[in-house]
């Protein structure tokens, strides 16, 4: 079994699914979680690369959020489509990564990351907040490579 099947347990990956989903009851944001074992690619590079292969660039709002994880490297990035980044506050993407290290710090990888797509749902929610028709535009599916 690899390290990045290995990373998460079915029942962490449907908490994780479920976090989405409650981060996005309350607003038009998507959030997506992407997991590879690693990349010779700078980190963050690269998961602007994955933002663009999983089309998060395309929601209406441009207000998309990729919390990307590189297992093998131990690190993880979160990025914004620009919709986001252009009225969430400075510091925002660093207090979200600080809450996400302290559990990670720990080997609490599940809670880090169910804990930074509940915050990054609040943020979205305080500037992107539901609309009536909004659709959900993106999966909510743990992506892999």
């Amino acid at each position: 079994m690899s390290k990045v099947a290995a990373f998460l347990t079915k029942e962490e990956e449907e908490e994780i699914i479920s976090a989405i989903r409650i981060a996005e009851k309350n607003t038009s944001g998507e959030i997506r979680i992407h997991m590879e074992a690693s990349s010779k690619k700078n980190h963050y590079e690269r998961a602007l690369e994955v933002f663009q292969l999983l089309e998060m660039h395309k929601t209406k709002d441009a207000n998309a959020v990729l919390i990307y994880v590189a297992v093998d490297d131990k690190k993880f990035v979160i990025c914004g489509d620009t919709g986001i980044n252009n009225v969430v506050p400075k510091e925002f993407w660093d207090t979200t990564k600080d809450v996400m290290q302290n559990h990670f710090k720990t080997g609490n990888f599940k809670q880090g990351i169910v804990d930074g797509i509940l915050k990054a749902g609040e943020e979205l929610q305080n500037h992107f907040p539901y609309q009536t028709d909004d659709e959900n535009e993106l999966s909510n599916e743990i992506s892999k490579g």
